[in-house]
Protein backbone atom coordinates (compact mmCIF):
# COMPACT_ATOMS: atom_id res chain seq x y z
CA UNK A 1 0.00 0.00 0.00
CA UNK A 2 1.34 3.25 -0.93
CA UNK A 3 2.14 5.87 1.42
CA UNK A 4 0.68 9.50 1.73
CA UNK A 5 4.66 11.06 0.58
CA UNK A 6 4.92 8.44 -2.32
CA UNK A 7 1.48 9.79 -3.63
CA UNK A 8 2.71 13.47 -3.05
CA UNK A 9 6.52 12.45 -5.17
CA UNK A 10 3.99 11.25 -8.04
CA UNK A 11 1.90 14.50 -8.41
CA UNK A 12 4.97 16.68 -8.28
CA UNK A 13 7.11 14.03 -10.96
CA UNK A 14 4.10 15.26 -13.13
CA UNK A 15 3.67 18.45 -13.23
CA UNK A 16 7.27 18.36 -13.72
CA UNK A 17 6.72 16.47 -17.33
CA UNK A 18 4.75 19.16 -18.50
CA UNK A 19 5.98 20.91 -21.48
CA UNK A 20 7.11 24.59 -20.59
CA UNK A 21 5.06 26.68 -23.45
CA UNK A 22 1.69 25.79 -20.98
CA UNK A 23 2.09 29.23 -18.68
CA UNK A 24 4.04 31.32 -20.44
CA UNK A 25 5.82 34.01 -17.99
CA UNK A 26 4.38 37.68 -17.41
CA UNK A 27 7.16 39.38 -19.08
CA UNK A 28 6.49 37.47 -22.36
CA UNK A 29 2.99 38.45 -22.94
CA UNK A 30 2.12 40.69 -25.37
CA UNK A 31 1.79 44.31 -23.78
CA UNK A 32 -2.21 45.13 -24.33
CA UNK A 33 -3.09 47.44 -27.11
CA UNK A 34 -3.61 51.50 -26.83
CA UNK A 35 -6.65 52.80 -25.39
CA UNK A 36 -8.35 54.86 -28.68
CA UNK A 37 -8.10 58.38 -28.13
CA UNK A 38 -11.40 59.98 -27.17
CA UNK A 39 -12.78 62.16 -29.90
CA UNK A 40 -16.37 62.22 -28.75
CA UNK A 41 -18.01 64.27 -26.06
CA UNK A 42 -16.47 63.44 -22.53
CA UNK A 43 -15.08 65.66 -19.83
CA UNK A 44 -10.98 65.73 -18.85
CA UNK A 45 -10.13 66.45 -15.62
CA UNK A 46 -6.30 66.91 -14.28
CA UNK A 47 -5.07 68.04 -10.43
CA UNK A 48 -4.76 71.81 -10.45
CA UNK A 49 -3.43 72.80 -6.85
CA UNK A 50 -4.12 72.66 -3.27
CA UNK A 51 -4.63 75.50 -1.46
CA UNK A 52 -4.37 75.46 2.30
CA UNK A 53 -4.92 77.88 5.06
CA UNK A 54 -3.21 78.85 8.83
CA UNK A 55 -5.63 76.69 10.74
CA UNK A 56 -5.50 73.20 8.59
CA UNK A 57 -7.82 73.85 6.09
CA UNK A 58 -6.82 72.54 2.93
CA UNK A 59 -8.59 72.19 -0.51
CA UNK A 60 -7.07 70.39 -3.50
CA UNK A 61 -8.60 71.72 -6.91
CA UNK A 62 -9.00 70.22 -9.68
CA UNK A 63 -9.47 71.72 -13.62
CA UNK A 64 -11.94 69.77 -15.84
CA UNK A 65 -12.71 70.43 -19.54
CA UNK A 66 -16.29 69.18 -21.87
CA UNK A 67 -15.41 68.93 -25.56
CA UNK A 68 -17.23 67.05 -28.08
CA UNK A 69 -19.85 69.62 -28.40
CA UNK A 70 -20.08 72.93 -29.81
CA UNK A 71 -19.59 74.25 -26.27
CA UNK A 72 -16.29 73.80 -24.01
CA UNK A 73 -17.25 73.72 -20.07
CA UNK A 74 -14.78 74.56 -17.90
CA UNK A 75 -15.80 73.42 -13.79
CA UNK A 76 -13.15 73.38 -10.71
CA UNK A 77 -13.84 69.93 -8.80
CA UNK A 78 -12.10 70.13 -5.18
CA UNK A 79 -12.07 67.89 -1.81
CA UNK A 80 -11.79 70.06 1.35
CA UNK A 81 -10.24 68.76 4.84
CA UNK A 82 -11.23 70.83 8.01
CA UNK A 83 -8.23 71.23 10.88
CA UNK A 84 -8.48 68.06 12.91
CA UNK A 85 -10.69 66.12 10.93
CA UNK A 86 -10.15 63.37 8.77
CA UNK A 87 -13.51 62.87 6.46
CA UNK A 88 -13.23 65.09 3.22
CA UNK A 89 -16.08 67.41 3.17
CA UNK A 90 -18.24 68.31 0.11
CA UNK A 91 -16.84 71.65 -1.89
CA UNK A 92 -18.68 74.83 -3.07
CA UNK A 93 -16.00 76.02 -5.91
CA UNK A 94 -16.49 79.70 -7.62
CA UNK A 95 -14.16 82.12 -10.00
CA UNK A 96 -13.00 82.77 -13.06
CA UNK A 97 -11.05 80.88 -15.49
CA UNK A 98 -9.02 81.34 -18.64
CA UNK A 99 -7.98 79.26 -21.33
CA UNK A 100 -4.58 79.74 -23.55
CA UNK A 101 -3.28 78.01 -26.90
CA UNK A 102 0.16 78.25 -27.79
CA UNK A 103 0.17 81.24 -25.70
CA UNK A 104 -2.76 82.78 -26.52
CA UNK A 105 -5.69 83.21 -24.44
CA UNK A 106 -9.08 81.82 -26.71
CA UNK A 107 -11.57 81.82 -23.54
CA UNK A 108 -12.47 82.91 -20.58
CA UNK A 109 -15.17 82.99 -18.37
CA UNK A 110 -16.89 82.15 -14.50
CA UNK A 111 -16.70 79.16 -12.66
CA UNK A 112 -18.64 77.34 -13.69
CA UNK A 113 -19.40 77.82 -17.52
CA UNK A 114 -18.92 77.38 -20.60
CA UNK A 115 -17.27 79.42 -24.01
CA UNK A 116 -17.42 77.73 -28.02
CA UNK A 117 -15.18 74.83 -28.58
CA UNK A 118 -12.06 76.70 -29.97
CA UNK A 119 -11.12 73.01 -31.33
CA UNK A 120 -8.54 70.51 -30.44
CA UNK A 121 -5.25 71.16 -29.08
CA UNK A 122 -3.49 71.82 -25.64
CA UNK A 123 -4.88 74.17 -23.22
CA UNK A 124 -3.17 75.70 -20.11
CA UNK A 125 -6.13 76.68 -17.48
CA UNK A 126 -5.59 79.15 -15.08
CA UNK A 127 -8.06 79.67 -12.19
CA UNK A 128 -8.84 82.43 -9.73
CA UNK A 129 -10.98 80.27 -7.00
CA UNK A 130 -12.50 80.37 -3.91
CA UNK A 131 -13.46 76.91 -2.14
CA UNK A 132 -15.82 76.80 0.66
CA UNK A 133 -16.63 73.80 2.78
CA UNK A 134 -20.24 72.21 3.21
CA UNK A 135 -20.61 72.59 5.92
CA UNK A 136 -18.73 75.30 7.17
CA UNK A 137 -15.00 75.67 8.07
CA UNK A 138 -12.86 75.52 4.88
CA UNK A 139 -13.00 79.28 2.70
CA UNK A 140 -10.01 79.57 0.50
CA UNK A 141 -9.16 81.21 -2.34
CA UNK A 142 -5.96 81.37 -4.54
CA UNK A 143 -4.80 80.20 -8.20
CA UNK A 144 -4.28 76.66 -9.76
CA UNK A 145 -3.21 75.87 -12.91
CA UNK A 146 -3.57 72.71 -15.36
CA UNK A 147 -2.69 71.74 -18.70
CA UNK A 148 -5.05 69.47 -20.83
CA UNK A 149 -4.81 68.14 -23.96
CA UNK A 150 -8.60 67.55 -26.04
CA UNK A 151 -8.53 65.72 -29.12
CA UNK A 152 -12.63 66.09 -30.42
CA UNK A 153 -13.09 67.78 -33.71
CA UNK A 154 -14.61 71.41 -33.47
CA UNK A 155 -18.33 70.23 -34.87
CA UNK A 156 -18.73 71.97 -38.02
CA UNK A 157 -21.07 75.41 -38.15
CA UNK A 158 -24.75 74.84 -39.02
CA UNK A 159 -26.04 78.45 -39.08
CA UNK A 160 -24.25 81.73 -39.70
CA UNK A 161 -24.91 85.49 -39.45
CA UNK A 162 -23.39 87.85 -41.50
CA UNK A 163 -24.32 92.41 -41.49
CA UNK A 164 -23.70 94.96 -44.10
CA UNK A 165 -21.45 96.83 -41.74
CA UNK A 166 -20.51 96.83 -38.32
CA UNK A 167 -19.97 100.68 -36.98
CA UNK A 168 -22.63 103.24 -35.78
CA UNK A 169 -22.74 106.63 -34.63
CA UNK A 170 -24.36 108.57 -31.38
CA UNK A 171 -26.80 111.14 -32.95
CA UNK A 172 -27.76 109.04 -35.97
CA UNK A 173 -30.06 106.49 -37.35
CA UNK A 174 -28.01 103.56 -39.41
CA UNK A 175 -29.63 100.84 -41.67
CA UNK A 176 -28.43 97.65 -40.87
CA UNK A 177 -29.07 94.50 -43.34
CA UNK A 178 -28.73 91.32 -41.71
CA UNK A 179 -28.19 87.75 -43.92
CA UNK A 180 -28.91 84.39 -41.73
CA UNK A 181 -27.69 81.50 -43.47
CA UNK A 182 -28.41 78.32 -42.32
CA UNK A 183 -25.68 75.71 -43.96
CA UNK A 184 -26.01 71.69 -42.75
CA UNK A 185 -29.35 69.60 -43.82
CA UNK A 186 -29.51 68.64 -40.36
CA UNK A 187 -32.33 70.09 -38.36
CA UNK A 188 -34.84 72.51 -39.75
CA UNK A 189 -35.83 75.94 -40.81
CA UNK A 190 -36.79 77.63 -37.70
CA UNK A 191 -34.79 79.90 -35.93
CA UNK A 192 -35.04 82.97 -33.44
CA UNK A 193 -32.92 86.14 -34.24
CA UNK A 194 -32.03 88.50 -31.83
CA UNK A 195 -30.69 92.11 -31.76
CA UNK A 196 -30.02 94.05 -28.44
CA UNK A 197 -28.42 97.01 -27.26
CA UNK A 198 -27.82 98.71 -24.37
CA UNK A 199 -30.81 99.76 -22.56
CA UNK A 200 -29.46 102.70 -20.89
CA UNK A 201 -28.48 104.64 -23.70
CA UNK A 202 -32.21 105.26 -25.39
CA UNK A 203 -31.07 103.29 -28.81
CA UNK A 204 -34.00 102.20 -30.37
CA UNK A 205 -34.45 99.32 -33.07
CA UNK A 206 -37.10 99.28 -35.17
CA UNK A 207 -37.84 97.13 -38.95
CA UNK A 208 -40.97 96.94 -41.25
CA UNK A 209 -40.10 92.90 -41.32
CA UNK A 210 -43.38 91.24 -40.07
CA UNK A 211 -41.27 88.62 -38.50
CA UNK A 212 -40.07 91.26 -36.07
CA UNK A 213 -41.28 92.76 -33.14
CA UNK A 214 -39.87 94.91 -30.04
CA UNK A 215 -40.05 92.62 -26.87
CA UNK A 216 -43.64 93.20 -24.90
CA UNK A 217 -42.33 93.83 -21.13
CA UNK A 218 -44.53 94.41 -17.99
CA UNK A 219 -47.92 93.05 -16.81
CA UNK A 220 -51.05 92.76 -18.38
CA UNK A 221 -52.77 94.94 -19.66
CA UNK A 222 -49.04 96.57 -20.21
CA UNK A 223 -48.54 97.29 -23.73
CA UNK A 224 -45.17 99.00 -23.12
CA UNK A 225 -42.36 97.49 -25.22
CA UNK A 226 -38.56 97.24 -24.95
CA UNK A 227 -37.26 98.89 -28.10
CA UNK A 228 -33.44 98.77 -27.56
CA UNK A 229 -34.56 94.88 -28.28
CA UNK A 230 -35.43 92.93 -31.11
CA UNK A 231 -36.74 89.50 -31.47
CA UNK A 232 -37.46 88.19 -34.80
CA UNK A 233 -39.26 84.29 -35.63
CA UNK A 234 -37.85 82.63 -38.66
CA UNK A 235 -39.48 79.71 -40.21
CA UNK A 236 -37.75 79.19 -43.49
CA UNK A 237 -33.99 79.09 -43.10
CA UNK A 238 -32.70 76.44 -45.45
CA UNK A 239 -28.98 75.87 -47.43
CA UNK A 240 -28.60 78.09 -50.18
CA UNK A 241 -31.60 79.95 -49.36
CA UNK A 242 -30.71 82.70 -46.19
CA UNK A 243 -32.93 85.22 -44.48
CA UNK A 244 -32.73 88.86 -44.45
CA UNK A 245 -33.63 91.36 -42.31
CA UNK A 246 -33.45 95.01 -42.33
CA UNK A 247 -33.55 97.05 -39.55
CA UNK A 248 -32.81 100.65 -38.32
CA UNK A 249 -30.57 101.60 -35.50
CA UNK A 250 -31.62 105.36 -33.73
CA UNK A 251 -28.65 106.46 -31.59
CA UNK A 252 -29.14 109.81 -29.19
CA UNK A 253 -25.74 111.50 -27.93
CA UNK A 254 -24.85 108.23 -25.56
CA UNK A 255 -23.50 105.55 -27.63
CA UNK A 256 -24.45 102.28 -27.26
CA UNK A 257 -22.80 99.07 -29.49
CA UNK A 258 -26.04 96.17 -30.96
CA UNK A 259 -25.37 93.09 -30.55
CA UNK A 260 -26.53 90.33 -32.49
CA UNK A 261 -27.78 86.41 -31.23
CA UNK A 262 -29.14 83.54 -32.70
CA UNK A 263 -31.07 80.18 -31.55
CA UNK A 264 -32.13 77.70 -33.40
CA UNK A 265 -33.50 73.65 -33.34
CA UNK A 266 -31.51 70.69 -34.31
CA UNK A 267 -32.49 66.73 -34.25
CA UNK A 268 -33.88 65.49 -31.19
CA UNK A 269 -36.66 68.44 -30.55
CA UNK A 270 -38.58 66.25 -27.93
CA UNK A 271 -35.19 66.62 -25.67
CA UNK A 272 -34.90 69.58 -23.65
CA UNK A 273 -31.58 70.37 -24.26
CA UNK A 274 -31.09 70.70 -28.26
CA UNK A 275 -30.18 73.03 -30.83
CA UNK A 276 -27.69 75.99 -30.14
CA UNK A 277 -27.38 79.40 -29.71
CA UNK A 278 -24.42 81.62 -31.89
CA UNK A 279 -23.01 85.07 -31.42
CA UNK A 280 -23.88 86.75 -34.59
CA UNK A 281 -22.17 90.16 -35.21
CA UNK A 282 -21.83 93.30 -33.41
CA UNK A 283 -22.15 96.50 -34.36
CA UNK A 284 -20.17 99.14 -32.62
CA UNK A 285 -20.57 102.54 -31.65
CA UNK A 286 -17.46 105.00 -32.77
Amino acid sequence: MRTRPTRLRILLGAAAALPLGVVAPAWALPDPPPAPAVVGPATLCAPAGVLQGPGGQRASVSLCLGSGTPMMAVSAPATCRRAGSPARSACLTSGTWTARRDGVAVASGTLPGSREYPGPGTYDIEAEVRVRSDPAGVDLSGTVRATLTLSAPKAAPTHRVEVDRGTLRRGTATTLTYRVHRDSERGDGSARFELIGEEASGVELTTDDARCVNPLVGRHPSTARNLYALDCALTDLQPGRPATVVVRVALRDTCSTVVSKLGYWMPQGQALYTGGMLAGPTAECV
